[in-house]
């Protein structure tokens, strides 16, 4: 049996993880924290200063890693003090983030609100049947939590 140049390499079934690019581990692993509501699964950011643990595969390269359900989103210390994120340059837009229902929207907007994070208004867009709610982490990459409506 040969292969052809259409058929995929891999049918994967699911995102495993996302990994963020940040320039202060203390300060997103902060923010991700109170976001999701969770700690760290793996967590080796105490070690961001040792630059061979910022190199080490095996050390989450002196990151961590969040829960997200059944996937992960981790942050890896390695950008610049003072850069910024930039949606329009090759790489990453935003990072969707799912959630049960508009209710929770808008809860999640209130405990922004509570904890003086800005954000944007949960927005329902009934032509796609989708309802969101856009915050910028400290990076400002921008996370967008949404819901199915209805």
């Amino acid at each position: 049996m040969s292969e052809t140049t259409d058929q995929p390499v891999a049918r994967p079934s699911a995102v495993h993880h996302v990994r963020l690019t940040v320039t202060d581990i203390a300060r997103s692993k902060a923010f991700y924290g109170r976001l999701l509501g969770v700690e760290p699964a793996i967590d080796f950011s105490d070690q961001a200063d040792d630059p061979e643990a910022r190199s080490d595969p095996q050390r989450f390269f002196a990151g961590c890693t969040f829960p997200v359900g059944d996937q992960l989103l981790g942050l890896r210390p390695v950008a610049p003090a003072g850069d910024r994120f930039d949606s329009t340059r090759v790489g990453l837009d935003h990072v969707g983030l799912a959630v049960g229902s508009v209710d929770d929207l808008h809860a999640a907007a209130q405990r922004l609100e509570d904890a003086g994070v800005e954000h944007g208004e949960v927005m329902e867009m009934p032509q796609i049947g989708m309802a969101i709610l856009s915050v910028q982490d400290p990076d400002d990459i921008n996370l967008e939590l949404m819901t199915p409506l209805g």
